[in-house]
């Protein structure tokens, strides 16, 4: 165990000075500092371009894939830098899942193959175990019960609401200590969203979640902490209940207003 997670035992995640580049010009998030806490909801608001997604992507190595991008500073995961070369990326993106804006299930293969996926991959094909994992998973993503009986089916027979929980449900079955969730629910009808959000209190008993939402609303309603970004700046950070009744920076207080967007 590192001498970061014994001295920050709260802390599941934490960024220093987290600077993301594309170009070598244009930088997407500018030196950001900051902890995510265990079993905690975050939430990311700020207008449209201001790196929310940008600086949510870093928290798993996804700009790798980018060849223009370049992080600088650290990302902390219990303790440990994700950036260190060392580190395979692999590995991280186990650690930490992904769930996008829009659902991603793999339409053809079956609802139980899109649960196993990621087992699969690592070469795990004993069918009790994952038979066990896939129950779980479904369970814990809040599906089981309406999919139990049809395993088989395509992915994407489901409606986007339960495909959006089978894409979590395949998060959860690697069993990551982190979720990280890009605006989740805003290809989603109004009871779906509710289905997701309150799943999401559910899932924080589990794993600490990550979300970028563009939905203050939704932000006062799932997190314990708001992050304020503008303009690849964090402005501001604190407790959400703080920061929508008593946010301390002017930049805020207007964002809030509705003085931009």
């Amino acid at each position: 165990m590192s001498s970061e997670k014994q001295t920050n035992p709260e802390i599941r995640m934490e960024t220093l000075g987290l600077t993301v580049t594309y170009n070598k010009t244009v930088q997407g998030v500018k030196g950001v500092s900051m902890p995510m806490y265990n079993n905690k909801v975050t939430a990311f608001i700020g207008p449209s371009g201001c790196g929310k997604t940008t600086f949510l992507r870093s928290l798993n190595r996804m700009h790798d894939l980018l060849p223009e991008a370049e992080v600088e500073g650290k990302a902390l995961l219990d303790g440990e830098d994700i950036y260190d070369p060392r580190i395979d990326p692999v590995v991280i993106r186990r650690k930490i899942g992904m769930v996008f804006q829009k659902p991603t299930p793999f339409p053809t293969r079956s609802i139980y193959d899109n649960v196993a996926a990621g087992l699969q991959l690592v070469g795990i094909k004993k069918k009790d175990v994952l038979d066990g994992v896939v129950e779980r998973a479904l369970r814990d993503a809040a599906l089981w019960d309406e999919v139990k009986d049809r395993l088989r089916s395509p992915g994407g027979s489901l409606s986007g609401g339960q495909q959006q929980r089978l894409s979590i449900a395949r998060a959860l079955a690697v069993e990551p200590e982190v979720i990280l969730m890009d605006e989740p629910t805003s290809s989603l009808d109004p009871m779906s969203t509710t289905k997701i959000e309150e799943l999401i209190q559910e899932l924080k008993k589990q794993v600490t979640i990550v979300i970028v939402t563009h939905n203050m609303q939704q932000a006062q309603r799932v997190s314990d902490y708001t992050a304020f970004f503008y303009v690849g700046e964090l402005v501001e950070f604190s407790p959400t209940s703080v920061l929508f009744n008593n946010p301390t920076e002017e930049r805020t207080k207007e964002y809030l207003q509705g003085a931009f967007s």
